[in-house]
């Protein structure tokens, strides 16, 4: 066992041989989105996002479904559906799964994949001075909420769906291509949870610079309102001990750092000699990076205006 319990990494990891280790993985959740289909790709890609956290390759998954028995047929077949062609661009098998009753719909996968273990990005990977760099947008739990309190525009809704629906695959593959090995994958637990648990278990803290952090279009709209899901204020209320802001960041915009992601962006720790050769890789690939921040050598996180 190479990754297992003993730390906060995003999957377990057991070695094969020296060129070969197993990366497994878990996650399912209720809806975020009204429509079944997207539900369906947007669980599986959230899914399949660990194991690119992790570096690795995924290439077998199952089902995991809970479904309300009053729930019509044509419902669940294009939950399972919409999991089954996300998995299918990710160049994954979905090999069966399993199946219960349960009053509210919940999907997601089991996913297995190769890493090489000399290759795997972890969570205690990051070294003072890496270059942070996130590939999605933040603000998808305060737009969804807004989504299911019926106040978000078919604008915010189309963007949404449409980052949480992207695969991490090319910025897995990137990561791996420039040899890097600190990183994860943003989640639950928001940027600066999962920032956090990165700074812990590498032994730095993390600088970020809030002007450079990307919000999809509607974030700031919903997140002045309040709307923001109930795992925001748990995670403020957890991590937040741990933060330093800056004073002329308002409660909103530090809220939004606290906003759980479904299948959200990789915080990747990129090496300052690599990170012109990375961005320039990442825009001929059409892959999305923003450099957020830096690693330090004083632990804790601190967001700078």
């Amino acid at each position: 066992m190479l990754v297992g319990l003993e730390g906060p990494d995003d999957a377990a990891v057991w070695r094969i041989d020296d060129e070969r280790a197993l990366v497994v993985t878990t996650d399912f959740f209720t809806p975020v989105v009204d429509t079944p289909y997207e539900y369906g790709a947007i669980a599986a890609a959230n899914s399949l996002s660990d194991v690119y956290a992790m570096g690795g390759q995924p290439f077998l998954a199952l089902n995991i479904a809970a479904l309300p028995p009053d729930l019509p047929a044509e419902l669940g077949s294009e939950i399972l559906r919409g999991g089954a062609e996300k998995a299918r661009e990710a160049g994954v098998v979905i090999a069966g799964g399993h199946t219960v009753q349960d009053k509210e719909p919940k999907y997601g996968l089991v996913v297995i994949g190769f890493v090489h273990p000399g290759k795997m990005l972890t969570k205690s990977g990051a070294h003072p001075d890496d270059i942070l760099v996130l590939t999605k947008p933040l603000g998808f739990g305060t737009t969804t909420t807004a989504i299911k309190q019926e106040k978000a525009s078919e604008a915010d809704i189309r963007e949404v769906i449409d980052w949480m629906m992207r695969l991490n695959k090319s910025a897995g593959e990137l990561a791996l291509e420039f040899g890097l090995q600190g990183g994860t994958d943003i989640t639950g637990f928001s940027l600066l949870g999962h920032g956090y648990e990165l700074g812990a278990a590498s032994g730095v803290g993390l600088r970020f610079d809030y002007a450079k952090i990307p919000f999809i279009s509607g974030a700031r709209k919903h997140a002045e309102a309040w709307t923001f899901p109930g795992g925001a204020s748990d995670n403020r209320l957890h991590f937040g001990p741990q933060v330093r802001f800056a004073p002329g960041i308002d409660e909103a915009s530090q809220m939004l750092l606290f906003d759980p992601q479904t299948s959200g962006g990789l915080l990747l720790c990129v090496p300052p000699d690599k990170i012109d050769g990375f961005l320039s890789r990442a825009r001929e690939i059409n892959q999305p990076a923003w450099m957020v921040g830096e690693v330090t050598k004083a632990q804790g996180i601190m967001v700078k205006e």
